[in-house]
C-alpha cells in the first residue's frame, strides 16, 4: 500500500494505485491551492482540509463511474475540476480513452481547467458556456458537485441532453426530503452510497429518469 494520508483515509482506492496517480492527485491539490490565491476555486475555509473535503470527496464517485458502459462523463459547473479532474486522473491508467467533458461558464475557471487537463494529459473537452443554453448533448454520465439543486439538474438532463445513462449527485442531510419531493414529479431508479467524507451525505446514482405524466 502507498504510505500516504490520502490512501489511508479511504477504502475505495485499491492497493494497486500507482505512485504516479497519487503524485498527480497531490500535484492537482497544490495547483488548486496556488490558483486559489488569485481566483476563488474553493472556499478559503476548506483549504486546510482540501484532501478530504474536495479531493477524496470527488474521488469516491469512482465507484459509480468505473464501469464498462461508461466512456464519457460530463461535469456540470465544473469550477476547480471537482470531481471531473480527479476522476480523469484516476481513470487514466484504467481506461485511457475515458473522456471528461467540462461545462464552466467562468472564463478564469475554464482557463484553469484547460491548464489542468493539459498538465495531466487527460482526454477532455472544456466548454466555457452556459449549460442552460446548450442543446442535444450526448454523454454516458452527468455528474455535478455543488452546482445546482437536484430539481434543476434533472431539468437540465432532460431538456439539454439528448442521451445520458446516469446522473451522479452529492446529497446532504436533507437528502430524504429532496428525494421524496423529486419522486412526486419524476420517476427514476437510484443507487446510493454513504459518503466517506461526511456522515450526513451520500453519493447517488440515478437512472431511467422520466417526468411523470408525460
Amino acid at each position: 500500500m502507498i504510505d500516504s494520508h490520502f490512501i489511508k483515509t479511504d477504502k475505495y482506492i485499491s492497493n494497486n494505485v500507482s505512485r504516479e496517480t497519487l503524485g498527480e492527485l497531490e500535484e492537482f491539490t497544490n495547483s488548486i491551492l496556488h490558483k486559489n490565491k488569485s481566483i476563488n476555486l474553493i472556499s478559503k475555509s476548506t483549504e486546510k482540509s482540501i484532501k478530504t473535503r474536495h479531493i477524496l470527496d470527488s474521488a469516491q464517485t469512482i465507484d459509480f463511474v468505473d464501469n464498462n458502459d461508461i466512456k464519457v462523463c460530463t461535469d456540470l459547473g465544473s469550477g476547480a475540476g471537482l470531481p471531473g479532474i480527479v476522476l480523469g486522473i484516476l481513470m487514466k491508467p484504467k481506461k485511457p480513452l475515458f473522456k471528461v467533458v467540462f461545462y464552466e461558464k467562468s472564463y478564469h475557471k475554464s482557463i484553469f481547467l484547460k491548464e489542468m487537463t493539459k498538465k495531466f494529459n487527460l482526454n477532455s473537452e472544456i466548454y466555457q458556456k452556459d449549460i442552460f443554453s446548450e442543446k442535444n448533448l450526448h454523454t454516458d454520465v452527468i455528474i455535478s458537485r455543488a452546482f445546482k439543486p437536484l430539481p434543476i439538474i434533472f431539468k437540465i438532463a432532460k431538456k439539454n441532453f439528448r442521451n445520458f445513462k446516469y446522473i451522479i449527485l452529492f446529497l446532504g442531510k436533507s437528502r430524504k426530503k429532496i428525494l421524496q419531493e423529486a419522486l412526486k414529479i419524476w420517476k427514476f431508479d437510484y443507487e446510493e452510497k454513504k459518503s466517506l467524507t461526511s456522515n450526513e451525505s451520500i453519493i447517488i446514482k440515478i437512472s431511467n429518469l422520466e417526468k411523470k405524466n408525460e
